[in-house]
């Protein structure tokens, strides 16, 4: 129903308001509801958080989230099974086969994606689910060498940034 219509027809009632006073009261419900907005970001953080480390009210809303729609139960079910893969172990090579078939199944094209770029570098992605050795902390001291060239971008030469990092 328009706001015209509406208007038309609350007026044949006796309102003798104006047209932006019924705008006014129209939009001011929609910020009053109890539950804001769901964006897409906060609704992926919540599926790829681990189940145990949801708030009550977190688990509420995924629950409610995928109990709206079958896709998105099958999506959080996928989701957790890939996430325990993510603990270095030797059977993770067999479950990552297991998953991507099962990811195959359903309507996700967007899942069909990830899976495409998994197999696509199918010996990394295999190595990083099995073997305990990784390099994070050497992207950690190019991360933090990065951030201390831009904070010093302009103000001083090698020799400090040098000293900056031996120190830090």
């Amino acid at each position: 129903m328009s706001v015209q219509q509406l208007l038309r027809e609350i007026r044949e009632q006796g309102y003798d308001g104006s047209q932006n006073l019924l705008y006014r009261y129209l939009n001011q419900q929609r910020h009053l509801d109890d539950q804001p907005h769901l964006s897409p970001r906060r609704a992926t953080r919540l599926l790829v958080t681990r189940p145990d480390r949801l708030t009550e009210r977190q688990a509420a809303t995924v629950e409610k989230l995928t109990a709206s729609c079958p896709e998105m139960r099958v999506l959080a079910d996928l989701v957790r099974d890939f996430a325990a893969l993510l603990a270095p172990d030797e059977r993770n090579e067999a479950g990552l086969k297991e998953r991507t078939v099962l990811v195959q199944a359903p309507d996700l094209p967007h899942l069909h994606s990830f899976v495409r770029g998994l197999e696509q570098d199918h010996d990394a992605v295999v190595a990083g689910l099995t073997l305990d050795f990784h390099n994070g902390r050497t992207e950690g001291v190019n991360t933090k060498t990065k951030m201390l060239q831009r904070q010093m971008y302009g103000q001083a030469r090698f020799p400090l940034l040098r000293h900056r990092i031996l120190l830090g």
